[in-house]
């Protein structure tokens, strides 16, 4: 593993962490270089379903909000200003000691060390793989900006770094819009987001549940809010690797396709195997996505019957019925004899 921009700050001597006590760390990747701390101290920050399970998986404790006091703080620096800002805030309510931000120039580290200067001082800093670590004292100056679920323009609860925050997606309402009457009892809405989604599906007396996947907690935290109906049942999972209780009807989703800045169609390849995985031999996957991601072949390979149900220049509303099963061995080894 390369050394991490972190490593290389606290080597160089830029920034400083105690020598005793729990330092919190918000947001590292699944595969971040901690620098060579007691793996003990660190206590792991990480609302992402994934990131969670492999950063425990590696030894770390980990928590979906800090549980201080702390004697410092490192913020790796979401893509989200309004998150990045929350867990600034956070960081600084918990810790007695320095606070650090980590932070690449793609997800605006510059524009946070010029909003963190405006209201404490900078102990140090240095540039080092596109991007900049700096570090501050602890400060109660930045109580205002600790993110707090709020109510969007459409009435329902979102929070800090949550998809289309500020109101309903306009995809996830064409979505809505195209779904038949009948999605038949057993439904999961796969990367449910804050529940737009879930509030629509839950409208038909037809639903007896609805497994609501969603691997931002702070998202899936809104859901709860916004789809308060015993029918729902929460899952704080990647939905890439989730695995249904039973077999369900209907599938429906909005799938992420970026990872960071970068678009990535197999996010959405993944939800679709996970869609044709859990479904009935006769279930339905219902889904929107870009018009410009290529889903098409993925969804003709993995079900027999798919068609578009329509979109616009931006996006298209697609159905994909009869999932393909692959042959069992026994069958593979009959078929042969």
């Amino acid at each position: 593993m390369a050394q991490s921009r972190l490593s290389h700050a606290l080597a160089a001597g830029a920034v400083a962490l105690p020598e005793e006590g729990r330092i919190a760390i918000f947001g590292p990747a699944a595969d971040a270089d901690l620098p060579g701390i007691d793996p003990a101290r660190w206590h792991v920050i990480q609302p992402s379903a994934p990131d969670y399970a492999a950063l425990s998986a590696r030894g770390y404790h980990c928590a979906t909000q800090a549980v201080g006091p702390y004697a410092a703080a490192v913020v790796t620096l979401p893509r989200a200003r309004d998150r990045a800002q929350g867990w600034i805030a956070e960081a600084c309510a918990a810790t007695d000691g320095p606070i650090l931000v980590d932070g690449a120039k793609t997800d605006g580290i510059d524009a946070m060390l010029k909003a963190v200067r405006a209201r404490a001082t900078i102990d140090g800093q240095i540039a080092k793989n596109h991007g900049k670590v700096f570090s501050f004292a602890s400060t109660d100056a930045f109580a205002d900006w600790q993110g707090e679920l709020t109510a969007n323009r459409d009435g329902y609860l979102t929070g800090p770094g949550v998809f289309s925050a500020d109101g309903i997606d306009p995809a996830s309402a064409a979505l809505a819009e195209a779904l038949p009457e009948k999605l038949g009892p057993r439904v999961a809405d796969l990367g449910a987001g804050w529940g737009y989604l879930a509030t629509q599906i839950l409208k038909r007396d037809s639903v007896k549940v609805l497994h609501l996947v969603e691997a931002d907690r702070i998202a899936l935290d809104c859901a709860t809010r916004n789809a308060p109906d015993p029918r729902a049942v929460l899952h704080w999972d990647d939905a890439r690797t989730w695995r249904a209780p039973e077999p369900l009807d209907s599938v429906v989703m909005n799938p992420p396709f970026h990872e960071g800045r970068a678009a990535d169609p197999g996010l959405g390849r993944a939800f679709i195997a996970t869609a044709a995985r859990i479904l009935t031999p006769g279930g339905t996957l219902w889904m929107v996505a870009n018009r410009h991601l290529p889903y098409e072949t993925v969804l003709e390979d993995a079900f027999r019957d798919v068609s578009e149900l329509g979109g616009d220049r931006r996006f298209k509303i697609l159905s994909a019925a009869r999932p393909r099963r692959a042959a069992s061995p026994s069958r593979t080894r009959a078929a042969r004899a």
